[in-house]
């Protein structure tokens, strides 16, 4: 290893990438210090530019590889090491999924000390491509192509926002993410605003027409397509026709108006311009013998791969031990997918979410799908679980809790291990907020079965269930 230094830069040379890291990032180390570097696979040999230094950690990128890693793969998508969403896509499926489950171990390991000895091998996702049913897509006046080219005409770009950057976006001409028609949408709607001259969002000045696209599909066929305004415009009605005709497959044609600030939907009215208001998913019941159907609207919340979620929520409903005569409490239940999922091994469900259009379609979906034996609440988890509420509604003898990213509150946990249930299953997409939290419910909980679960290949995302069982 070489260390070159120069007036504005630090090179390091022939330095060995040693293993992958958080936020799709490897490690490598120079000295004593570690450095995080992005794009590369571990056993990389690669020669290192140091443009970020702190007490404890450094940043680089590669500029010269000496040696390629026997883990390295071709990436499927010609945007990879630039538009940031598939940071893995040079690493063979097998590593990624070995890098996963380290990932989750070493959380509950570190932080929650907790015993690992029952962890399951990771579950792998049937499709590493194309297992996404939803995208969003963003109208730029600012393009990322043209940063460095000061002479270059900007003509904006229809895409991904660049990461790190509010306002840049990549144009995007094919993702792998998404089965079609997704690409071709997209690519005829370019087409289209470039003909007929329809501006593009500017974020800093607020002002144009094209600002967002949103594309759902699901395993039924349906499609969903919402497009967002930046403001009404008598172009609305020409371009949402011209979608409607070429494409037939769209089976939901909705569009919104916003002309906010910032670019959420969840206090906008989205309006329905052609076909239902909805798209349909299905799933297999946990017996096999049955199937369930979920109702989707624009706003609705529903696990990104399909098919994994399906695998997910057996895995869970399994990890509960779910028998006729409990009473199951479903923390964050989104539109109520699990707890419908597991209604008909129980005697009972409460579903808790802090959304209130979720739990409308938590409720819609009970009844889409004739069951009788669930009921929602929408509010804060932390106000709204308390004793009186399960003295009401029964207490419960299993809890399945799903919460967002950022974990639970203490408040939350502490509410858990009053309630004394049998059985705790912990769903997670942060094993280290998770495992901060099985830190405290260790207190009363034993840690039983663990199983990662790969949602998002090629990205450095893991769902992750762990089964907390009384002492």
């Amino acid at each position: 290893m070489k260390l070159k230094k120069t007036k504005t830069k630090q090179i390091v040379e022939q330095v060995e990438i040693l293993e992958a890291a958080a936020e799709g990032n490897c490690i490598a180390k120079v000295d004593d210090l570690v450095v995080f570097v992005p794009y590369v696979v571990p056993q990389d040999v690669v020669d290192l530019e140091i443009y970020k230094k702190k007490k404890n950690f450094a940043q680089a990128k590669a500029i010269h590889f000496h040696s390629y890693s026997p883990l390295r793969t071709e990436p499927m998508c010609n945007h990879f090491g630039v538009c940031g969403g598939c940071k893995w896509q040079n690493m063979n499926y097998e590593s990624q999924l070995a890098y996963k489950q380290k990932q989750v171990r070493d959380n509950l390991e570190r932080i929650a000390k907790a015993d690992c000895s029952k962890m399951m091998s990771i579950l792998p996702s049937a499709t590493q491509k194309e297992y996404r049913n939803k995208l969003e897509f963003t109208f730029s006046t600012k393009s990322w192509k043209h940063d460095y080219d000061k002479e270059a005409i900007d003509n904006g770009a229809f895409g991904f926002h660049v990461p790190g950057f509010f306002d840049k976006v990549l144009e995007i001409d094919y993702c792998a993410l998404q089965s079609e028609p997704s690409n071709a949408i997209r690519n005829h709607l370019r087409a289209y605003c470039s003909e007929r001259s329809l501006p593009y969002y500017n974020i800093r000045e607020h002002s144009g027409l094209m600002r967002n696209l949103i594309v759902r599909t699901s395993t039924t066929g349906d499609v969903m397509v919402v497009v967002v305004f930046a403001q009404r415009s008598e172009e609305i009605v020409p371009l949402l026709e011209n979608l409607r005709e070429n494409f037939p497959q769209i089976t939901s044609l909705m569009y919104c108006i916003n002309e906010k600030f910032n670019d959420t939907l969840g206090d906008q009215d989205i309006k329905c311009f052609a076909g239902k208001d909805h798209i349909e998913e299905r799933m297999t019941s946990f017996d096999g013998n049955g199937e369930l159907r979920f109702k989707i609207r624009p706003k609705t919340f529903y696990q990104t791969n399909s098919l994994q979620a399906e695998k997910l929520y057996h895995q869970a409903a399994e990890f509960a031990g779910i028998t006729k005569d409990d009473v199951v409490y479903d923390l964050y239940t989104g539109c109520g997918t699990i707890a419908n999922y597991v209604a008909s091994l129980s005697k009972k469900v409460v579903g808790i979410e802090y959304v209130e259009d979720a739990v409308e379609d938590a409720r819609l979906n009970s009844e889409f799908n004739k069951i009788n034996n669930t009921t929602f609440f929408a509010g804060d988890m932390a106000k709204i679980l308390t004793e009186e509420f399960i003295e009401q509604n029964g207490r419960p003898d299993v809890i399945i809790t799903d919460p967002p990213r950022a974990g639970m509150a203490e408040s939350v946990i502490n509410q858990l291990l009053a309630t004394e249930a049998r059985k705790i299953v912990y769903i997670s997409c942060n094993p280290a907020t998770q495992a901060r939290d099985v830190a405290l419910l260790q207190s009363k909980y034993a840690v039983g079965r663990i199983r990662p679960v790969d949602m998002f290949p090629h990205t450095q995302h893991v769902e992750n269930i762990v089964e907390l069982i009384l002492k």
